[in-house]
């Protein structure tokens, strides 16, 4: 029975934010999924203050803690 455990193959980890498609869409769009989540997901920069502290709170809706300012921008990141 141990021999043909060893031939079984394995689980592989899932990628990032991704791996909740799991099989579905291919490794290309989940790749590109994975880059433009990682990046929305970060402090950005906050174009009126200069600090790091914007967070994106619906698409194309951003706030910064630092100034209190809540502003539209680009959809997914603020471009620098």
């Amino acid at each position: 029975m141990k021999k043909y455990l060893d031939k079984m193959p394995k689980k592989h980890k899932k990628t990032k934010s991704a791996g909740r498609f799991g099989p579905r869409y291919g490794k290309k769009v989940k790749d590109k999924i994975v880059e433009i989540e990682s990046i929305q997901r970060k402090k950005q920069n906050c174009p009126f203050c200069g600090k790091k502290g914007v967070k994106r709170l619906a698409k194309g809706i951003w706030f910064c803690k630092k100034c209190n300012k809540k502003f539209a921008s680009n959809a997914y990141y603020l471009k620098e």
